[in-house]
């Protein structure tokens, strides 16, 4: 099986969001091929469907002076930070092609870092037994959070490489209060290029889930999905509605 890989570098959170909604319309018409994003995202903090927006605890004075938005999103999970230094990738991918079971679905993401740290960076990196992510002794170091509509993945996977971990404390990653985070940067003593890392993600990716990995670029995307991104508005939690949820049908779940 083919996987399409597009390595954007920095996006907004909004555009890539657009992205994803036209990717995941089309893969569930079956016009494209499952399809990896790649790349990284200015400082933003978003909250899953379950998530508790008490778990933002910088000021949204803050927050404004910093040009930190919120957004309140259809994934699972809590909250989680995005910002520089940070590999974001984003699975489109039919699970009806894989098999059909969205736990299977997140060990595989899980087990591209196990696979990652411990093969190029010779980490040890675990799972949890009562919270998704990746984790490197007490820290998380890989956040998950995704969205199953129709059998079709949307959001996925966050990496910390060079992420400014202090940025951490505007929020309770991912709800849990007795853990902390960590960075490839901060467990091996220097700054990672990222660009070769986001090679070592979309090798282990696809070797992973044993797929032939093809790179595309940017226009080629936009290609793929009608043209530039526009017309998403996700809701801020300051704004009075947010972000609405799709349906529900069969083979559509939030899972973190």
């Amino acid at each position: 099986m083919r996987l399409l890989v597009a390595k954007l570098q920095t996006v907004e959170y909004q555009e890539s969001l657009v992205i994803q909604q036209k990717l995941l319309m089309l893969r569930q018409q079956g016009a494209i091929e499952d399809t990896l994003l790649l790349l990284e995202h200015p400082p933003v903090i978003t909250i899953g469907r379950g998530g508790d927006e008490a778990h933002v605890v910088a000021s949204p004075q803050f927050l404004k002076q910093q040009d930190v938005p919120i957004y309140k999103i259809n994934r699972g999970g809590d909250v989680t930070y995005h910002g520089p230094g940070q590999i974001v990738g984003y699975p489109v991918m039919d699970l009806r092609q894989q098999t059909r079971d969205v736990h299977d679905f997140i060990r595989k993401i899980e087990e591209v870092f196990i696979r990652l740290l411990r093969r190029d960076y010779g980490i040890t990196a675990t799972r949890d037994a009562e919270h998704r992510g990746v984790w490197v002794g007490g820290s998380k170091i890989v956040a998950v959070g995704c969205a199953i509509k129709r059998w079709v993945s949307m959001h996925g996977f966050a990496f910390n490489v060079n992420t400014r971990l202090e940025n951490f404390a505007w929020i309770i990653p991912c709800g849990i209060h007795d853990k902390g985070v960590t960075s490839l940067q901060d467990l091996v003593g220097r700054p990672c290029n990222v660009a070769e890392v986001t090679d070592q993600v979309c090798y282990h990716f696809a070797d992973t889930f044993q797929m032939q990995s093809d790179v595309i670029g940017r226009a080629e995307l936009y290609q793929m999905i009608g043209g530039e991104p526009d017309g998403y508005s996700p809701a801020k939690l300051d704004q009075s509605k947010y972000e609405s949820a799709e349906r529900h049908g069969p083979g559509s779940y939030d899972y973190a």
